[in-house]
């Protein structure tokens, strides 16, 4: 099929792809979009499963209802709210992230999260060793990553040593190396770059900063719910990361965060909330942090917005997250040989990798002028996202997603291209 250039033949062979989908069942289990012709932006912002609005109709009229203050302590269909950060970390661990349980969380929003851990490892860096100081970042990374580390940095009266990556490229494990050293605090870096879904080395990475002594955070916002994780395996110490992505949370659902079992009583989070302390409801004088990762919450659970991404939890344990990993390479497979035979004699580039197992659960690509055909796309139902400088963002959720709708877009995006009103270049 890679010479076939006629729509009617990527059409049928989007057709094919969708009829050998195993998944392709899972589809009628999230809402319909009205006018939507192909939604292409998962790795932003995940479509609502079906049973979510029932889901939530159900907790406000029984369980917030009728249980009202007493669903905090009192047992009830999903245990009392109060234990809702560890019960729902962990699902998120088990289905998501590699993890056993008792090492996640969930809590706040990202960027707290990125700090409350990237400041504890840092502190009890410099508390065993002054000399470390320096924490490792990517200068091509999420802002939210960068501004964090570089406040932290501050803070402690430290530094960033930032390593330099292409825009179509990411980090790797011979950079860590070359950047870690006896002064090295930290390394935060994203396991998928947001920019070119590139695909870290995850285990060479973590093991190239243990070697030089320092600790590692990983950004897991772009990869939980895509791509297979394994953090105990790889000895991630500290992870966090988003739920409204591929875990279908819902617009600003909460974050969570993972701390490596053997380090929960090695690092002590930065802000010391009531919800941490061993005793809460004593109210007492002084912070005592609980026990376990339970001293990673500061302040009171995020109950209803969890609602949600219970829901989409149940879907993806039952898709299981290699089947949505290989259906994930499938899709931004598909749409690469697209953009080739279609974009490419437009002077579209590929940013992501070619390589399937490179390549994260979105694919990038770039054109002077793209942020107007962005505009455009809106306008006729096609809903990827832009990122600067001139790149469109194409994320398929392999949940959600068909092929068929991935071809539908892109020949959008095509026809757009074969008229005018877009910069030449």
């Amino acid at each position: 099929m890679t010479a076939a250039t006629g729509t009617g033949t990527w059409a049928e062979r989007a057709a094919a792809l969708d009829a050998a989908d195993p998944l392709a069942p899972l589809r009628a289990r999230f809402l319909p979009a009205p006018g939507v012709v192909a939604y292409l932006d998962g790795n932003s912002l995940g479509r609502p499963v079906a049973s979510t609005a029932t889901r939530l109709e159900e907790f406000v009229r029984e369980a917030w209802g009728t249980r009202l203050i007493r669903g905090w302590t009192e047992d009830g269909p999903d245990g009392p709210w109060m234990g809702w950060p560890e019960r729902v970390g962990d699902r998120i661990a088990a289905t998501a992230l590699g993890a056993g349980p008792g090492q996640t969380v969930l809590a706040d929003s990202t960027t707290v999260v990125l700090y409350k851990l990237a400041r504890a490892a840092v502190d009890a860096a410099a508390a065993a060793d002054p000399a470390r100081s320096v924490i490792v970042a990517c200068a091509e990374d999420f802002p939210t990553d960068r501004y964090v580390v570089e406040g932290i940095a501050a803070e402690r009266g430290g530094s960033v040593r930032w390593i330099e990556t292409s825009l179509a490229g990411g980090v790797t494990p011979e950079q860590v190396r070359n950047t870690t050293g006896p002064d090295t605090a930290l390394v935060l870096l994203s396991h998928i770059s947001y920019r070119s879904g590139w695909l870290a080395d995850a285990p060479a990475i973590v093991a190239a900063a243990h070697d030089a002594g320092a600790y590692v955070l990983l950004d897991l916002c772009h990869s939980a719910g895509s791509v297979e994780l394994a953090l105990d395996a790889w000895r991630v110490d500290l992870a966090a990361g988003c739920t409204y992505k591929f875990l279908n949370g819902g617009p600003g659902s909460p974050a969570f965060g993972f701390v490596r079992r053997d380090l929960q009583t090695v690092l002590r989070q930065p802000i010391q909330g009531w919800m941490g302390r061993h005793d809460p409801f004593t109210m007492g004088p002084g912070y005592l942090p609980a026990g376990g990762i339970r001293h990673v919450v500061s302040g009171t659970p995020p109950i209803l917005a969890a609602v949600p991404l219970l829901a989409a939890l149940d879907l993806l344990e039952d898709a299981g997250i290699a089947a949505v990993r290989a259906k994930s390479v499938a899709l931004t497979g598909f749409a690469l040989e697209l953009v080739d035979a279609w974009l490419a004699p437009h002077g579209v580039d590929v940013l992501s990798p070619r390589e399937g197992h490179h390549r994260g659960g979105h694919l990038t690509i770039r054109r002077p002028g793209f942020r107007a055909v962005v505009d455009a796309l809106w306008a006729r139902g096609v809903l990827p996202d832009y990122r600067e400088p001139d790149a469109i963002r194409i994320g398929p959720a392999p949940l959600s997603s068909s092929f068929t709708e991935v071809h539908d877009g892109l020949a959008v995006l095509r026809d757009l291209l074969d008229g005018v009103g877009v910069q030449k270049r």
